[in-house]
């Protein structure tokens, strides 16, 4: 017996559906509070002191966080090629803000404190602030443009057009998601920060966290609103075929108003999943108030997690569709990789996946206190 066989091709599609929402996920938990923490440092540190303090709270592992985006991309090329060439190809100006963002952020880390000149250290912090910003705001950007369809459409032969620019990209109700994008992370950022710092710190954290909280429920809901009363969802109208060839084009697809809640009227405790992003970022806000460092940081990554997680669950089976041409949009069901290569992927997967849990673990295990500033003042260690 062959071994992919074992699984199912439909099921193993759905599972690799699933992973990406996982990895997608722990990229916006697990970087998303250096993130923040880099768009609060100018704010959250108004000495040079206070704001190595802060760069020192994430020094140890925003490394090792920014291999969730590298195990999501990689995913993406091996699982989902088509969106893989779609996206890249199509977001390709965003994806090089946020390449350039990403590369100028460890420059600032590792050069900031070569000099010691005023202007020379906050012109690095405002690197760091930009990057966190442009990043947060672009992904929240593509989310945005992937809820409304994305201009693409494909050739009988399945070669990829896509028809849009980069300033089309930057319409108002994607702007709106690029803004909860922004609020979640400084939110995540602020609950990490009042978590792994003292003092002045770790009061304008709270300070900021709150109001990052409260923006992220107003914008998050607001976004809710305007997806279900102003903007058109998808829906399959031909029979789905779970286990048929990856060719988006055997399908037909409508528009429909309120289709991207239909999964929530089909599968009510779905609702769940943005009830967890909405009640997440209350709890958040909540337990800054009441100085709960770890109950508030778990509640940010909830919020994090229902938030990014509603995007999929309401799309679903779409991970990406297409405004142009509404039948050459991209399912869970039609635009996979063969079933012998999930397979393959899935055992990779399967044995580095809690590699990489264990190392991170034992980091955050080893690294876990709060951040010494009178140890960073003497030069001891090896502190940014």
């Amino acid at each position: 017996m062959i071994l992919h066989l074992l699984i199912d091709y439909d099921t193993l599609r759905l599972i690799w559906w699933g992973l990406l929402g996982v990895l997608l996920i722990a990229f916006a938990v697990m970087d998303g509070f250096d993130l923040g923490v880099g768009m609060l440092l100018p704010f959250a540190g108004r000495t040079d002191l206070e704001r190595r303090v802060v760069i020192n709270s994430i020094g140890p592992v925003w490394e090792g966080n920014q291999v969730w985006l590298i195990v999501a991309g990689g995913c993406i090329f091996a699982a989902w090629p088509q969106l893989y060439a779609v996206s890249f190809s199509g977001f390709y100006l965003a994806m090089y803000a946020i390449l350039v963002a990403l590369i100028l952020r460890p420059v600032a880390f590792k050069f900031r404190s070569k000099r010691e000149g005023a202007g020379w250290r906050n012109a690095w912090d405002g690197v760091l602030c930009i990057g966190g910003f442009v990043v947060a705001l672009i992904f929240g950007v593509a989310m945005g443009n992937v809820l409304q369809g994305v201009p693409f459409r494909l050739t009988p032969e399945l070669r990829i057009f896509y028809d849009g620019s980069f300033f089309g990209l930057l319409n108002p109700f994607a702007l709106l998601c690029g803004l909860v994008s922004v609020a979640m992370l400084l939110m995540h950022g602020s609950a990490w920060l009042q978590l792994k710092t003292l003092g002045p710190v770790a009061e304008r954290a709270r300070c900021y966290g709150s109001w990052a909280a409260l923006a992220t429920v107003l914008l998050y809901a607001l976004a809710g609103w305007l997806l279900w009363a102003y903007i058109d969802g998808y829906r399959v109208t031909s029979a789905i075929q779970p286990t048929g060839p990856s060719n988006p084009l055997l399908k037909t697809v409508e528009l429909h108003a309120g289709a991207w809640f239909a999964n929530y009227v089909a599968h009510p405790w779905w609702w769940a999943v943005p009830a967890l992003g909405l009640t997440g970022a209350a709890l958040a806000g909540l337990c800054l108030q009441l100085r709960r460092e770890l109950l508030t940081l778990l509640c940010s990554a909830l919020s994090l997690a229902g938030i990014v997680g509603s995007v999929g669950v309401s799309m679903f089976p779409f991970i990406l569709p297409s405004s142009m041409d509404p039948h050459a949009s991209l399912t869970v069901w039609d635009s996979s990789s063969s079933h012998l290569t999930l397979f393959i992927m899935l055992v990779c997967l399967s044995i580095f996946l809690p590699i990489i849990v264990a190392y991170t673990s034992w980091v955050y295990h080893v690294l876990w206190g709060k951040v010494d500033a009178n140890a960073i003042s003497e030069h001891r260690g090896h502190a940014y």
